[in-house]
């Protein structure tokens, strides 16, 4: 019986040893929500971003980053299954990811399994507020989640603006308010992230997700935010006044009900503002955690991605709001850190998606990547941020009125071409090399026609129809 006791105690001392010595790299997720790549590192000339700024000197940015759908819960889905809009089915807000793939494996999920401690502060997968809609969160994947909480009422405003006229509000609604960060959700999701990492179980690496709500509307801020923007600073991009007449309809100013307005030059500016401010106030969040992890010591063994769901519009083609598949929307910021990446501060002009997020932090990590994945691991891009691993980059997006229109829209190096529903409403082709705002629709120029039609039989060949 001795001996018995003795041969336990020696396997539970090894079971100890195995699982402290696991010396596997952390992880930490930023994500940000409708979040275009307006920071200061990718050359926004008015964006203030110290925090992310200093993450960028110390990782490779990417600046062809690109999401499969630009909508809040078909983007998350997509990127946390590691699967395309076409295989996992969700095209809008409504649709449930486990009830149309039930034995969907998600990448935190899947970290889990392999002995990481997880944990969820804030937006990852799509969350419901008390308004109604459903929480799409994997309730399988988390060891530790926040709840998404309603922020309302708002404290006290310092200044607002939102006109109406006719009986339709005018420009996009925003407010400063007084007092510090925490006041909103995001000040607490960086907060609760660092209580997390404090009492986390150290015997074990993590995988830290942190979901920031802004800049997605409303367009709310602490007032210190917003001083950082005199309005009387705020430029407007020139565009042509014809912009909108060679864009097909389903891809104009109008198409989704409730995305329309009507700005003067004074509301698009303090648009403008109310946004800069609003990720300003993301990037010193994100600086917390960030301080939170250089304090603790984590530096040397953590992974850190800053990425958001997709971009947004602040007028571009007339455009106020996201599901367009113009390069602003289509397009997110993409900065990633590893320790002791030789690449550090360079700059990464290959196509990525954001489905290479799950196979990418698998294989820096020594996870097994599940065979079933539709991305790519990014991993020769840090070895060598000037090489390529896609020759294009898909996005898919649903408008109208019933969403009945289905958009698809393949990005080259050079080229955009995007489909309505298969041609049948509607065609665009853009030149990057000369075009690079996609002012003019090239589709129907014949000295074109031999790579719209390469474009269009790659997009035949990747992206068919989603089948509900």
């Amino acid at each position: 019986m001795n001996q018995l006791r003795v041969i336990l105690l020696l396997l539970g001392c090894t079971l100890i040893s195995a699982r402290a010595a696991d010396t596997r790299p952390n992880v930490v997720l930023l994500m940000a929500d409708d979040l275009a790549a307006t920071l200061s590192c990718y050359g926004h000339p008015q964006a203030k971003t110290p925090n992310l700024d200093a993450l960028a000197k110390r990782s490779v940015v990417f600046h062809r980053a690109y999401c499969q759908f630009p909508h809040c819960n078909p983007s998350r889905s997509s990127m946390m299954s590691g699967l395309r809009p076409n295989t996992t089915r969700v095209t809008n807000n409504e649709d449930n990811l486990y009830t149309n793939l039930p034995e969907v494996l998600t990448l935190p999920h899947h970290f889990r399994n392999n002995g990481y401690a997880t944990a969820r502060c804030g937006k990852i997968f799509h969350l419901g507020v008390p308004s109604g809609l459903e929480s799409m969160d994997d309730p399988q994947a988390w060891d530790f989640g926040t709840p998404f909480k309603s922020e309302l009422p708002y404290p006290p405003k310092r200044e607002s603006l939102v006109k109406v006229k006719a009986g339709k509000k005018q420009g996009l609604g925003w407010q400063e308010i007084p007092g510090d960060d925490d006041q909103l959700v995001d000040g607490n999701f960086a907060k609760t992230a660092i209580e997390w990492l404090e009492r986390r179980d150290k015997t074990k690496p993590f995988f830290l997700a942190v979901g920031f709500h802004r800049p997605h509307l409303p367009l709310v801020a602490p007032a210190k935010y917003f001083d950082l923007y005199p309005l009387e600073s705020i430029s407007l991009p020139e565009a042509p006044a014809d912009d909108e007449a060679d864009i097909p309809a389903p891809a104009r100013n109008g198409a989704v009900p409730g995305y329309a307005l009507s700005c003067t030059p004074e509301q698009r500016r303090a648009a403008i503002r109310a946004y800069l401010a609003c990720v300003s106030y993301v990037d010193a969040q994100a600086g917390r955690v960030l301080e939170a992890i250089k304090q603790m010591g984590l530096d040397d063994n953590t992974i850190i991605l800053f990425t958001s769901d997709h971009g947004w519009h602040l007028g571009e083609h007339g455009l106020w709001h996201k599901r367009s598949l113009f390069e602003e929307c289509a397009r997110v910021p993409f900065i990633l850190h590893t320790p002791g990446m030789k690449a550090a501060g360079q700059q990464s002009q290959g196509l990525i998606e954001l489905l290479d997020v799950y196979p990418t932090l698998c294989d820096l990590c020594g996870v097994p990547a599940p065979k079933h994945l539709q991305g790519l691991s990014l991993n020769p891009l840090l070895r060598d941020p000037t090489a390529a691993i896609h020759e294009e980059a898909f996005t898919q997006a649903r408008r109208g009125k019933d969403a009945e229109f289905w958009g698809r829209s393949i990005r080259t190096a050079r080229w955009r071409c995007t489909e309505w529903d298969e041609g049948k409403n509607g065609i665009e082709l853009y030149d990057h090399e000369s075009d690079p705002q996609e002012y003019t629709n090239l589709a129907n120029e014949p000295q074109h026609a031999a790579v719209l039609k390469e474009l269009r039989a790659r997009l035949a060949e990747k992206l068919r129809p989603v089948t509900k």
